[in-house]
């Protein structure tokens, strides 16, 4: 894996091993941050916000095409320490923050740092953790007004409807399903 454009472009990622951590391949990567480009117009100054962040590969992604900041979440021990070696490799210490606790446990205290601009979640599949997030999310005001949530699936789930959140594109790439929503 890699970062696949801006400052850190081309910068391998540490590898990894175990099933804990599932990467989004390098060209669904690409189609997703193509896709968040022509929607967010550019990525500078942009707060990130990345939930079961893995390997963390898709926040540096947006630290690399200028975003200001990113908080990656996650719960695994072995994903922190992936994580951090890869902030490290990026060379965006100053940039990222990680916090190892449970997704839901962290959400409420991201209400000071909020609104975040870009939230990108890609949560185990099929444990049916993707709605109440979002809605979590939703519930906390976690998002900017012309920001947008990417969230990743498989191929087979799908999303409840949200008060103020609309579902403005949907992609499938192989088994993979990434759903974007913004406020309405």
């Amino acid at each position: 894996m890699r970062i696949i454009s801006g400052s850190a472009r081309g910068r391998q990622l540490a590898p990894f091993q175990g099933k804990n951590i599932r990467p989004t391949p390098d060209r669904v990567r690409e189609a997703i941050f193509s896709i968040l480009t022509s929607k967010l117009g550019s990525f500078t100054e942009l707060n990130i916000l990345e939930l079961f962040a893995g390997s963390g590969a898709q926040s540096l992604e947006a630290l690399s095409r200028g975003a200001k900041s990113a908080v990656l979440i996650d719960a695994d021990e072995y994903a922190i320490q992936v994580m951090n070696e890869n902030i490290k490799r990026c060379r965006f210490e100053s940039k990222a923050k990680v916090v190892k606790q449970n997704v839901f446990t962290a959400l409420p205290q991201l209400v000071h740092s909020a609104p975040f601009d870009l939230i990108l979640l890609d949560p185990p599949y099929n444990l049916n953790l993707i709605s109440s997030t979002i809605e979590k999310i939703e519930h906390l005001n976690l998002i900017a007004e012309n920001g947008i949530i990417c969230a990743e699936t498989s191929r087979a789930e799908t999303l409840n409807d949200f008060k103020t959140l609309k579902l403005i594109d949907e992609r499938i790439y192989g088994s993979t399903k990434i759903h974007f929503l913004c406020l309405f």
